[in-house]
C-alpha cells in the first residue's frame, strides 16, 4: 500500500501556507493539505487504492462502485484499470448530467456506468443499487464504497485508508510551525475526506475539529443538506447515523 501510495496516487502531497489568505482575514495561521493534487484530483484514490489491494487478495475478480460527484467513480475506474479487473460504477441518473465530465472519463477508463432511475435519482439510489449487486454477485464482487457509509467494517475500512491525510498533515505542521494546530477543519459530505483528516488528531484534546457541512438555504428551512446538525439517528445502508428524515 505504501508503495502505490508513493509512487502511483503521489503521496504525499503538500501542505502549503496559505499566507495571501492568512494576510487577508487577519487571524490564524492557514494550511491547506493539498489533496487535490493527487492522481484523479481528489482524496477519493487514498481509499481506492487499499481497497483494490484487499480485492485482489480476496481473489475477487469484478468490481463495483457508487458515485455521486463522480470523483470516486473515476478512482475506482483508475486502480480498475491499472490492476486489469472489470469496473461497475452506479451513478443516479440527475447525476450523471450534471457531471458529464467525470462520466466521461469513466468510461474513457473502461469502466462501465449504469445510470439509476429509482427515488431521487442520485448518490442515495445509486448506492442502494450497488448493494443489491454486491449481495447478489458477493462470490466474485468486490464492492469499493467511497465514503463513511454502509455496513461494518465499510465505515472503518474508508476511515484507515484515508488517515494518511491526517497522519502527514500532522507530521508537516510540526515540521513548519514546530507544533500541532489549534484547529482543523473540513467539509463534510459522506465523510471520508473529514474522518481522514481528523482521526489521526482525535486524542490530542486540545486541538479543536470542526466540520462544515452544507447549510442550503439554512438549517431552519428543510432546504439543507447538514444531517449531523438537524438529522435524527437511524439507519441507512446497514449502518446506524444522523438521517435527514421528513
Amino acid at each position: 500500500l505504501d508503495y502505490f501510495l508513493r509512487h502511483y496516487v503521489g503521496r504525499a502531497n503538500p501542505l502549503y501556507y496559505a499566507e495571501r489568505l492568512t494576510e487577508h482575514l487577519g487571524g490564524a495561521k492557514i494550511y491547506f493539505k493539498r489533496e487535490d493534487l493527487n492522481h484523479t484530483g481528489a482524496h477519493k484514490i487514498n481509499n481506492c487504492i487499499g481497497q483494490i489491494l484487499l480485492a485482489k487478495r480476496m481473489g475477487k475478480t469484478r468490481i463495483i462502485a457508487e458515485t455521486g460527484a463522480g470523483q470516486h467513480g473515476v478512482a475506482t475506474a483508475t486502480v480498475c484499470a491499472r490492476f486489469g479487473l472489470p469496473c461497475t460504477v452506479y451513478m443516479g441518473s440527475k447525476d450523471i448530467k450534471r457531471q458529464s465530465s467525470n462520466v466521461f472519463r469513466m468510461r474513457l477508463l473502461g469502466a462501465e456506468v449504469k445510470p439509476v432511475v429509482s427515488g431521487s435519482c442520485s448518490l442515495k439510489d445509486a448506492m442502494n443499487e450497488a448493494l443489491r449487486d454486491w449481495v447478489t454477485n458477493v462470490e466474485d464482487t468486490f464492492y469499493i464504497i467511497g465514503t463513511a457509509a454502509g455496513p461494518h467494517p465499510y465505515p472503518e475500512l474508508v476511515r484507515d485508508f484515508q488517515c494518511v491525510i491526517g497522519n502527514e498533515a500532522k507530521e508537516q505542521i510540526l515540521e513548519q510551525e514546530g507544533r500541532l494546530p489549534d484547529q482543523v477543519i473540513a467539509a463534510v459530505g459522506g465523510g471520508s475526506n473529514a474522518i481522514g483528516l481528523f482521526h489521526p488528531f482525535l486524542d490530542d484534546k486540545e486541538i479543536e475539529v470542526v466540520g462544515v457541512e452544507a447549510a442550503g438555504h439554512g438549517v431552519h428551512t428543510g432546504k439543507h443538506a447538514a444531517s449531523l446538525t438537524a438529522g435524527k439517528p437511524g439507519v441507512l445502508h446497514g449502518n446506524r447515523t444522523y438521517l435527514l428524515m421528513v
